[in-house]
This record gives structure tokens, C-alpha cells and sequence, in this order.
């Protein structure tokens, strides 16, 4: 997918091709993806947009402007009342997007995000029950973790990524190394603390994928329809990321 991502980016004063145009996730292949097609996308694109409280218009806006740019994923944060309705319309109204549910804590919310077309679940810490659901329910999971220990018990348990957060409290992209190291096996995504100026040395570091909220989708942008600073911001992260792989 990466020729058709870069393609894409090449020249961002111009409208571009959506990222679903010329790839293997072509429309409406989101909603039937499998668990390891979701998790070769999250490998592959190598960042995760984050959205907490939005409307059912923003969301569309965040997620059409996001495919354009060469990022087929969003993730919702679900502690918003209305979250499990924006992430069902979501995922009615942009098929082409992989859509995720965010902060995950009850499996019987789990339940409600995966009949409403979640994709993928991520959590905030090491909760048994999320990934039990999630294995059983055969949809990726993003465990949360910060200590070693919690890292090695979330892979052990049979997370599909680990997200390491708040990277920036325990010493950023150094940190990241450091449990690269332990356990060079796991899959771990950065999350907190994560710009434009870390997100090369978070991938250099061995990180799979970046978690990216405010500093990807800047309310500003969502609030007065700033479609090209958004997709600006995308294909900067995305270079990054192809950067810290090279």
C-alpha cells in the first residue's frame, strides 16, 4: 500500500486520489476486512489518527480528509456519551475507513462498538476481559501498557499491538527502544507526546505505529473545515513514518 500512500501525497496543493483508489482495501472492503488484513493496515500505515468528543459531521469531515492524505483509520474515543453513535455512522457513512473504538474498558462496551462496526479496540491499560472479547470476537487488539512487565503481559496475552502510553512521561523514544529491545517480538504503537518533532525517532526507535490525536487533527482545522492543514499534518506524520523505517 505504500506506492498508492506516497502517490497520493505527491502533491498536496492538488485534489488527490482517496487512499481506497489502487490498494488491496478498496470500497467497501472496510466492513469485511480481517482481523489480520486490519492489522497489516495499522503495519503498514503506521499511524493511528485519535478522535475523542466530534459530531457525526466532523467525523466524516476528519475521516474523508484523512483517506485522502493516505490514512485509511480512525479511532474513536468512546468515553463521549455519543461516541458509539458516531463511530456507527462512522462506519455506515465511510466504508472505505477502518474504523476503531478507543479506551475501551467493559467488555459489554466492547460488545456495543463491535456491532457498531468497530474494527479494532484499544485500550488504556491491561484489561484480560477486553482481549479475551477480542480474541474470541476474532478483531484486533491495542492493549495499553507503560511498565515492562505490563508490555510483556499484554503480548503474552495475545494483544495484536501494544500501545505504550504516556510515552512522553517515561522517556519518549528512548523508552520505546528500550522495551523494543526486551521484548523485540511485540508490536508496540507510541501514544502521548507524539508530533511532528518525535514521531521519526518513535519509529527509529521500533515502534510499529504512532497514536496521534490534537497534533494530527487540530480542533481548529476540524471547526473551520481546514481539509488541507489536516491533510498537510497526515502526509508530514506519513513521511516520518517512512523515514524511521528507512
Amino acid at each position: 500500500m505504500n506506492d498508492a500512500r506516497i502517490k497520493a501525497q505527491a502533491d498536496p496543493d492538488q485534489s488527490t486520489d482517496r487512499v481506497a483508489d489502487g490498494t488491496q482495501f478498496e470500497y467497501p472492503t472496510a466492513a469485511t476486512l480481517t482481523r489480520d488484513e486490519v492489522g497489516a493496515c495499522i503495519d503498514d500505515t503506521g499511524v493511528i489518527p485519535s478522535v475523542g468528543a466530534a459530531s457525526l459531521d466532523d467525523v466524516l469531515f476528519i475521516a474523508d480528509a484523512l483517506a485522502e492524505a493516505g490514512i485509511p483509520l480512525i479511532e474513536i474515543g468512546i468515553n463521549d456519551p455519543d461516541a458509539i453513535e458516531v463511530l456507527s455512522h462512522l462506519a455506515k457513512h465511510a466504508p472505505r475507513t477502518i474504523v476503531g473504538a478507543g479506551s475501551v474498558r467493559k467488555t459489554d462496551t466492547a460488545r456495543k462498538c463491535l456491532d457498531a462496526g468497530a474494527k479494532f479496540l484499544s485500550t488504556d491499560g491491561l484489561i484480560p476481559g477486553i482481549m479475551e472479547f477480542a480474541s474470541k470476537e476474532k478483531i484486533v487488539t491495542i492493549a495499553g501498557a507503560l511498565t515492562l512487565t505490563e508490555v510483556i503481559a499484554s503480548w503474552d496475552a495475545g494483544s495484536d499491538f501494544v500501545k505504550v502510553v504516556p510515552c512522553y512521561a517515561v522517556g519518549g523514544h528512548k523508552y520505546i527502544r528500550t522495551l523494543k529491545a526486551a521484548v523485540p517480538q511485540a508490536r508496540l504503537i507510541a501514544a502521548g507526546g507524539v508530533n511532528q518533532l518525535t514521531a521519526v525517532n518513535y519509529i527509529m526507535a521500533g515502534a510499529a505505529a504512532l497514536s496521534v490525536g490534537g497534533e494530527l487533527i487540530p480542533g481548529e482545522a476540524i471547526l473551520l473545515r481546514q481539509r488541507r492543514r489536516i491533510q498537510e499534518l497526515a502526509r508530514r506524520f506519513l513521511t516520518a513514518v517512512d523515514k524511521g523505517r528507512s
